[in-house]
Formats: structure tokens, C-alpha cells, sequence
């Protein structure tokens, strides 16, 4: 039940955050008073979004309260949403001279020259939230669900799934990856909003990560520690389509991180920078 009617006058300048975002509307909430609200139309929004808008109409149908208006300008802005950062959790060390695999021979070496000089490293575990799993049974899981409903081409399941998932908490880091995953699969070199969509899902996973690890992180995410993965998955998608969309020395950036944070290089980092100082284009690529 609706308890009290907004009071805010049409024309009103107002940030909204996005927190499912559905084909023709957006449910979210008032960023400066967590009010929920359904907001149309929809544009290219992403589920953790801050979107400024110009207040149109705002009304209650069958207790959901809706919003028209403009969207003038949206943002990331992951300190702004007073979400609890992520645990990070200290798991032991990291000792290159230990741990590293890479055959001296091995061409793509060079990458990891500064990742060995630096030497040992703290190894972290980052906390996964997964809404709606059963702990009492090991084979609940809605992030899996939903992955199988979009490959079985139930896409309105699939996407209903993830939405219920971050309404409840937008720090599910593989809900963001997944999203990504699907718009970036979809998308062709014609595309190109469908792939800066793509990248602005990832990016809101790879940020809110980033903001739970703090400023100056220097420690060890390993892939074979599981609930590491969302977040290394936010991050390869997010450089692939920083690639895909031509920004090259960004995308670089990113797979250099990738290396810091995993010198295992489950992902293939290291065959991405070779691919890229080849002069190779993301449509080019041989990986």
C-alpha cells in the first residue's frame, strides 16, 4: 500500500537509480530518500545507473507508483549509492617463486615482468552475493537458473530472474556479468549501442568491486578461489568490449589489471595484450 503520495512537482531535477530495468519501464528508487519508483520510458539504461531526470507525471496504479519524465544524463557512481562494500577476506600468500607456471620460453612472459619483480603478494577471497539461494540445497542457485533459461531462449524468465536478483541487492556481481555476457553475445559490428550497453553492465560490477577492494589494492584474486570469478568476469567483459569499441589503450589497461589480480591467467589476459600489441582489432583477433 501506497502510505503517502510523492510531493514533488513536474519539472523537478531528480536522481533516480536503476534497479531492474525492464522493456518498457525501470524500477527504481529515489536516490536521496530510497523511495521505489516505476519510471518510463526506457531508453538504454543499466540495472546500477544513477539516472538524473526531469519529472513528468507521477502516479499509483494497483499500488506501484510511477514516474514519467525525461532522462537527461546517466552515471556510475558507486559511492553515491551507500551500498556496504563486499568482504574481502585475507586466504594466505601468493609467492611467485612458488606459484608462477610460465616456461621461461613462453613468449608471453613478458607480461608478467613487473608482476614477479614486485614478489610475494596477500592473497584475498571477494564475498559473492547470490539472493534467493537455499543454503539447506547445495543445487539452488538463480544466477545458474537464469543462464539456462536464456540458453533455452527463454529470455523474459532469464532477465525476470537477474531483475529480482539486484532489486534485492545490487552488489550480485554475476548478475551485472551475465547481463553483459547476454548484450554482448547479441551484439554485431552494426551494434554499437547494444555493445556500450554491454560495457556499462560489466562496468557497474568491475566498479562496485572496485570499491569494496578500497583504493591502492595490491593483493592476489585467484580464479580458483570461486567467489572471486563475478568480479574477474565483470572485468575480462569490460575490457573485451572497451576493445570491441576501439579504445584500445583502455581495454589494455584493463588486462594488465587482470594479470595483477590473477597471474594465473585462467581468462587468456595475457593472449588478449599479444592479439592487441599486434596491431590486431577485436573483429581481427585469432583468440
Amino acid at each position: 500500500m501506497i502510505k503517502k503520495e510523492l510531493n514533488i512537482p513536474m519539472g523537478t531535477k531528480l536522481d533516480l537509480v536503476a534497479l531492474a530495468v525492464k522493456s518498457r519501464a525501470i524500477r527504481c528508487k529515489i536516490l536521496s530518500s530510497g523511495v521505489p519508483v516505476t519510471f518510463k520510458p526506457v531508453r538504454y539504461e543499466v540495472e546500477g545507473e544513477i539516472l538524473t531526470v526531469l519529472t513528468g507525471k507521477i502516479w499509483t496504479y494497483r499500488k506501484t507508483r510511477y514516474m514519467s519524465g525525461v532522462v537527461l544524463k546517466n552515471r556510475i557512481d558507486i559511492p553515491a549509492l551507500n551500498l556496504k562494500p563486499l568482504e574481502v577476506k585475507p586466504m594466505g600468500e601468493w609467492d611467485p617463486a612458488a606459484d608462477f607456471w610460465m616456461d621461461d620460453e613462453d613468449p608471453c612472459k613478458k607480461y608478467f615482468k613487473a608482476i614477479l619483480k614486485h614478489g610475494k603478494r596477500d592473497i584475498f577471497e571477494m564475498e559473492q552475493i547470490i539472493q534467493y539461494e537455499d543454503p539447506d540445497d547445495p543445487y539452488t542457485d538463480p544466477i545458474l537458473e537464469a543462464a539456462e533459461c536464456f540458453a533455452d531462449e527463454n529470455y523474459d524468465e532469464a532477465y525476470k530472474i537477474l531483475e529480482e536478483v539486484l532489486v534485492e541487492d545490487l552488489r550480485c556481481l554475476d548478475a551485472h556479468a551475465h547481463l553483459g555476457n547476454w548484450e554482448f553475445n547479441l551484439s554485431d559490428s552494426h551494434r554499437e549501442m547494444r555493445i556500450d550497453k554491454a560495457l556499462r553492465h560489466y562496468e557497474v560490477g568491475l566498479k562496485i568491486g572496485e570499491y569494496s577492494l578500497g583504493k591502492n589494492f595490491k593483493g592476489v584474486l585467484p580464479w580458483g578461489i570461486i567467489n572471486n570469478r563475478p568480479f574477474l568476469r565483470c572485468m575480462h567483459g569490460y575490457g573485451l568490449s572497451l576493445w570491441r569499441l576501439g579504445h584500445v589503450k583502455e581495454a589494455k589497461r584493463v588486462f594488465n589489471r587482470m594479470l595483477w589480480l590473477n597471474p594465473e591467467d585462467n581468462q587468456g589476459a595475457r593472449f588478449l595484450l599479444a592479439e592487441i600489441d599486434a596491431g590486431r582489432t577485436f573483429y581481427e583477433s585469432e583468440v
